[in-house]
Order: C-alpha cells, then structure tokens, then sequence
C-alpha cells in the first residue's frame, strides 16, 4: 500500500509576457511620425528667414512671421513632450522625468503656443471661417491643458488624466490637418471652373477651411470616444 501524496499538483504557469513598453507599438511609430513631421515643418522656421514662411503674411501686420516662427517653436517642443507624456514605461519608471516634462509641455510648448496661435489665427490670412477655427482651437487648446494642470496641482489625477488626453489629441491634429489638406484639394480641384468660379482665392480659403475644422474636431472627438469607451471585461480565472 503505497502513502498517499498530499501535496497539491503542480501548476504549469504560462511565460511571462513581454515587457509592457513593447505592447504598444504604437508609441513607436507615433514618435517617428512626430519626428518626420518636425524635420519637414521646423527648417524654415528656424531660419528666421520670412522668405522661407509657409504661410503668406497678412497686410498691415509686420510680425506677423516673429508670432508664427515662435507658435511653431513652442508647438514643437508641445509635440516632442506630448510623446514623453502618454508613454506609459516613462510614466512608471521615471516619474520625476514625467512630472517635468509635464511643465514644459504645459509652460513651455501649449500655453506660449496658443496665445501665439490667437494671435496669427485671428489674422489668417486664408479667410474668416479658418479664422474662426483657429482663434477656437486655440482657446480650446490652452483650456484643456490649463484644466489638467489644476487638476494634476490638486491631486486629482483621473481627471488630470482625462483633460491631457484632449490636449494631446488637440497637439497632434496638426498633423492630421497636413492629410486632410491634400484629400480636400484632390477633391474639390475638379469644381474649380465651375463651384469656384475660377477663383483660386476662393478656392485656397475652402480648403484651409475644411481642413481647420475638420483636422482638430475629428482629434477631439477621437479622443472622447476613447475615453467614453468601455474597458474590456476581465478575462476568467
């Protein structure tokens, strides 16, 4: 008669995963199209050459280009932050690079960008309905992340984390609006003769119209449907 065994048997546990960086790949890729972004729209900029400025200056308003060069400055100090701030590993690792890349994100990207960003934005020289866009983006902007500041300095950091996420989203429509500007031209250019009357005034103002708008409502509507969304049921034991 043999003794009965009566340790419990033993549990095979399935390998660890991988390490939780790596399981978000998309962080990566979010970098290297904020990078690609940065090295073809910052150069003329940091030239301080008004000859180079992408955007055609507005009568009767001499720094015009000074307002622009430092709203695209400061805008992409808020882009390159903006990724050190939804990295999760950086979050969890280095809390303290996280807190400090949070106030440059906040006083040295989106707030000196987005008053500069009234500014121009209310004298855009592509039309009335894109100024009306830009001077609201800009509102909205400053206030989303001036709301998730408070919001972190009182310690209430759910809703810190929710008002940051509608600020990054607004950040990065800029983006967006390069990729929208194109598929709006491919579109409309075939209405030119006849919608348009042949004006390319006409023509360039619809555009950038479309693409002000859209660009940064899509951003912000993106991010409160994710934020709206529901978290997966947990899987069973």
């Amino acid at each position: 008669m043999t003794a009965t065994n009566l340790r419990p048997p033993r549990v095979e546990h399935p390998p660890a995963g991988r390490p939780r960086r790596t399981r978000r790949p998309w962080i990566g890729v979010l970098g290297l199209v904020v990078v690609a972004f940065l090295a073809y729209g910052l150069p003329p900029y940091l030239a301080l050459d008004p000859a180079q400025s992408r955007v055609p200056a507005p009568a009767g308003f001499g720094a015009h280009y000074w307002f622009l060069v430092g709203h695209v400055v400061f805008g992409s100090i808020a882009m390159i932050c903006a990724v050190v701030q939804i990295w999760p590993w950086v979050r969890r690792r280095f809390p303290v690079l996280h807190r400090y890349s949070g106030r440059a994100y906040v006083f040295g990207g989106v707030l000196p960008s987005g008053v500069m960003a009234l500014t121009i934005g209310a004298v855009s020289p592509f039309g009335p309905a894109t100024r009306a866009s830009d001077v609201m983006l800009a509102v909205i902007w400053i206030g989303c992340t001036w709301a998730g500041y408070r919001a972190a300095r009182d310690r209430r950091f759910g809703d810190h984390r929710r008002w940051m996420i509608r600020s990054f989203a607004l950040t990065m429509s800029i983006i967006l609006n390069r990729i929208v500007s194109p598929t709006v031209i491919i579109i409309l250019e075939p209405q030119m003769a006849t919608t348009f009357g042949g004006s390319e005034v006409a023509f360039m103002q619809s555009v950038a119209a479309i693409a002000a708008w859209v660009s940064w409502t899509v951003a912000l509507l993106g991010a409160q449907l994710w934020l709206e969304r529901k978290p997966k049921k947990a899987a069973a034991a």
